[in-house]
């Protein structure tokens, strides 16, 4: 971190200032995730089209039957990209974390090795810019 920002008590969003707290909205849509990632649900969709498939010899029209599958995979299609999302999202934002305190400590030893290597203070101040550590409010 550079010397104005410590100076000032600022700090980017490390991984020790998050909570880890989820809320119900965030442990539902990490569930969600793990168990639409899994192959036993990969089987269950194919599961459901293969009894949806006969279906159309009992259905009075072609389109009741092709509208049975399409209202179901949109709706679910539907749910999952906005509970995908919050997990991709949320993962995102960890990952920038972690990133970030890499970034600080790699410039914080560059700083201190910086007096017995002076070429270390224009990698420093390269590093700086390439990832915003001067100018960073948060993630």
């Amino acid at each position: 971190m550079d010397e104005k920002a410590k100076a000032k008590g600022e700090r980017g969003a490390m991984p020790s200032d998050v909570s880890g707290k989820l809320s119900v909205f965030d442990k539902f849509a990490t569930a969600a995730s793990n168990v639409a990632s899994r192959a036993g649900f990969f089987m269950f969709c194919v599961l459901l089209v293969v009894l949806w498939a006969p279906t159309f010899l009992v259905l009075p029209s072609i389109d009741t039957w092709q509208l049975v599958i399409n209202t179901a995979t949109t709706i679910i299609t539907f749910l999952m990209v906005a509970l995908l999302q919050n997990t991709e999202s949320r993962s995102g934002e960890a990952l920038q974390q972690k990133l970030n305190a890499i970034a600080d400590a790699m410039a914080d030893l560059m700083d201190e090795l910086s007096a017995d290597h002076p070429e270390l203070r224009r990698h420093r101040a390269e590093l700086a810019d390439a990832v915003g550590l001067e100018n960073r409010e948060s993630t």
